[in-house]
């Protein structure tokens, strides 16, 4: 397998010092392993490699003693623990060993911030995070010409950005990992949260987030679809977003009556895992939804700029009750940026909304199309 460089590899080696924990995470089969092996030469060290879900490691870490620590660490001053949320009070285990263990540096990942969430008060000051996405045209760009990145839209657009997917070549086998890759790894951590068992559930609501990605969301209006009550509904939607499959999106007002503020849209991180949710693998002249795989791509890979970037910038929608609209609006060092993302429309000719001009006279505006969008998203 070829090994694509990720866009945060020299950044995280610069990071990793010694009493500090540098933790990677990301949705499961996104890299992270693969990222840390890739970056193991360049440390110079002999590290200890433990996995969170392994049993040997669950006994291993149990007692949390300095000197238990040291017994396990031995000589080595590099820990390397895969999947740490699987671990009781993993927090607390790493604040001891950085307390206390002279000149230890840590690296953990993990597929879920159920439990990492614990991380940040006892680690405050001690950790740095890192977010790992599927692969990102930010770091395609480096292996590949123009013509082979437009050559690569449509399957990019339909079968998502997925690592793993770069080692298989037929269309078919790439949909049966993609199968596999959603049963078999993205829903496990949320199924196991808390004793969840209604699988059929989780899943009737991923399909219609993936029917109405790029719409406002009812919450109330999706629990009566499922039978379920609104409260389920919010805290489903808080634990897919936890285990990187979707995010939200909140609406941008700054308190003008006529603006939308109190649903939001839900967007997927890969539009591989939103296609086999509805098991549409078509390709795009035989689709009725590209605007919303368009629109999809291009959020995605744009929360991957701003990651890998360090780009401090908050993102919204923009609608008004008028249905004015803008798809996607960034705040970012003072000012306002507006961009309307269009798949077929491929002029520029389109203007901002009226209400907007005339609410934030300052904001630019732009529109993304398939003769500019690489710009957007590298």
């Amino acid at each position: 397998m070829r090994y694509i460089e990720r866009a945060i590899e020299q950044k995280i080696k610069r990071y990793i010092q010694p009493n500090k924990v540098t933790m990677l995470i990301g949705a499961r089969r996104v890299g992270k392993t693969e990222l840390i092996k890739h970056i193991l030469p360049d440390l110079d060290e002999k590290p200890l490699v433990l996995h969170g879900e392994d049993a040997k490691t669950l006994d291993a870490l149990k007692e949390r003693s300095t000197s238990n620590y040291i017994r396990i660490l031995g000589n080595t001053k590099l820990l390397i623990i895969d999947e740490a949320q699987a671990i009781p009070d993993i927090g607390a285990k790493l604040k001891l060993m950085v307390d206390t263990i002279e000149d230890i540096k840590i690296i953990v990942t993990g597929s879920s911030v159920f439990d990492l969430d614990k991380l940040g008060e006892p680690l405050v000051g001690r950790k740095i995070t890192f977010h790992l996405y599927p692969l990102s045209q930010l770091e395609f760009v480096k292996n590949e010409n123009y013509t082979e990145t437009l050559n690569k839209l449509e399957e990019r657009l339909v079968l998502g950005s997925y690592p793993e997917l770069g080692q298989v070549d037929q269309w078919n086998e790439k949909i049966l990992y993609l199968e596999e890759l959603l049963n078999s790894y993205l829903l496990r951590d949320i199924l196991a949260y808390e004793g969840i068992r209604r699988r059929e559930v989780i899943i009737s609501l991923l399909r219609k987030l993936a029917f109405r990605s790029g719409s406002e969301i009812s919450l109330e209006g999706l629990g009566n679809d499922l039978q379920i009550s609104k409260n389920t509904v919010d805290k489903y939607l808080d634990l897919l977003s936890k285990v990187f499959i979707i995010h939200k999106v909140t609406g941008f007002s700054r308190n003008l009556d006529n603006e939308i503020t109190k649903k939001n849209k839900w967007y997927f991180y890969d539009n591989g895992i939103r296609n086999a949710l509805i098991s549409n693998f078509n390709r795009l002249d035989v689709r009725n939804d590209q605007g919303i795989l368009w629109e999809n791509y291009l959020i995605s890979e744009r929360l991957k700029y701003q990651s890998y970037a360090g780009l401090p910038v908050n993102n919204y929608f923009w609608r008004t009750h008028s249905k004015q609209e803008i798809d996607w609006i960034e705040e970012r060092e003072g000012k306002l940026y507006g961009y309307e993302f269009k798949w077929e429309n491929k002029k520029n000719s389109i203007n901002a909304p009226v209400s907007w001009v005339k609410a934030y006279p300052e904001a630019e505006f732009e529109v993304i199309n398939p003769n500019n969008y690489l710009d957007f998203i590298t």
